[in-house]
């Protein structure tokens, strides 16, 4: 991707505790994002949530969750996030897990790789 351009985000919303084969639904959809050459993608676990069960969820001492919201979130050209698509809902199809996927318009407004 270059700088000032057209883009999706895909954002997916899942369970911290949700597996597929042994592995975190999160840590196979980074995972599988990196393997079909998606730009990047970042975790982010959640302090507190609830979703379809209406169960909430926290970080809180008191009431100690297993489950905690994990959210991911991908940026990539708009052809790309749509291949990606169905993937993701293989992942949650073979997990039998709950969670969200959504996708929006995204403007890239910088993006370049580090130094390495």
């Amino acid at each position: 991707m270059k700088s000032e351009s057209e883009a999706k985000l895909l954002r997916i919303f899942v369970g911290e505790s949700s597996k597929t084969g042994g592995t975190p639904v999160y840590e196979k959809i980074v995972t599988e994002a990196r393997a079909h050459g998606l730009a990047g993608a970042t975790v982010f676990k959640g302090v507190m949530g609830f979703g379809k069960s209406s169960i909430i969820h926290t970080s809180k001492i008191m009431r100690l969750s297993e489950d905690m919201p994990m959210i991911i979130e991908i940026v990539d050209k708009t052809e790309k996030i749509d291949d990606f698509t169905p993937i993701v809902r293989e992942i949650f199809e073979s997990s039998n897990s709950g969670g969200l996927i959504t996708v929006e318009k995204a403007g890239i407004i910088h993006y370049a790789t580090g130094k390495e």
